[in-house]
């Protein structure tokens, strides 16, 4: 048996929208889910108190219910639930080690106080080592095309495997952008362009022999990299982007394609670590 597909819970809106979308992934794998609500229990322990007043009992309930309404609405679906009494970016990153991917939740576009705007998303993003999907809770309805973000100057083949993987699941084409390319016309770059071309074949062939079925368009534009990847995403069901190794620091940096892209990119977006 696979290894699951886990999912961050909390009590917000975006929980929800995370946990469907990983439910729907589960099933087209035919992996497990495991729902994960991590919960700081207080030191010391508390006095006992009437159940309407017991964090953990709430938090119980929120997985009851969200376990019930996902096996209605995904019949078939392998599904379990767990309360983690650890501190929430040890607890996800220790669910993330041992899953096929850890999706979380994300408010809308631009809100202030988002889950990924806090230490906790940027932590679990840039230390993660298994693919991490990011979800809105105002994503656009699936579609089946998948979008990657390709660096020419050193391929990221994990998430270039997990793009074309996610493709053929999907049935659908997958849309390969290089951003910061040169303009068409730009005579003076005509070179450059031929060389960006004949690199974004390169680093594509292996995975189109091995993904034969799934139809694959290029895209070049001129704009960065943060601003093209997210405007190229439009009209696709999931962007996929490639982590390279975090430096340490006291406040991790994920980039600036990943930092538009969780934050702007109009579909779930991928980080997948370099292996």
């Amino acid at each position: 048996m696979g290894a699951p597909i886990a999912v961050g819970i909390d009590g917000f809106a975006e929980s929800p929208p995370a946990a469907h979308w990983a439910a729907r992934e589960a099933v087209l794998r035919d992996l497990r889910l495991r729902l994960i609500h991590v919960w700081n229990p207080p030191s010391p322990p508390a006095p006992a108190l009437p159940h309407e007043d017991d964090q953990s009992y709430w938090s119980r309930r929120l997985l009851t219910d969200l376990v019930g309404e996902l096996r209605d609405t995904h019949p078939g679906l392998r599904v379990s639930a767990e309360l983690v009494p650890r501190e929430t970016v040890p607890a996800l990153l220790d669910a993330a080690r041992d899953a096929e991917m850890l999706v979380l939740g994300s408010r809308g576009r631009g809100a202030p106080g988002g889950f990924l705007l806090g230490s906790t998303g940027r932590q679990v993003l840039a230390h993660g080592v298994r693919p991490m999907i990011m979800v809105h809770a105002d994503d656009k309805p699936l579609t089946a095309d998948v979008a990657v973000g390709v660096s020419l100057r050193r391929p990221n083949e994990e998430a270039l495997r997990f793009a074309f993987d996610a493709a053929a699941r999907r049935g659908g084409v997958l849309r390969a952008v290089h951003a910061g390319a040169h303009g068409p016309g730009d005579e003076a770059a005509a070179g450059d362009e031929a060389a960006e071309e004949g690199a974004l074949d390169a680093a594509l062939r292996p995975w189109r022999e091995r993904y034969p079925g799934v139809p694959v368009a290029e895209a070049f534009t001129a704009e960065r990299p943060a601003l093209g990847v997210v405007h190229t995403a439009p009209g696709s069901g999931l962007l996929v982007l490639g982590r390279d190794e975090t430096e340490p620091g006291p406040v991790p940096h994920l980039g600036p394609v990943i930092h538009a892209a969780v934050h702007h990119a109009p579909c779930p977006v991928a980080v997948v670590p370099r292996g």
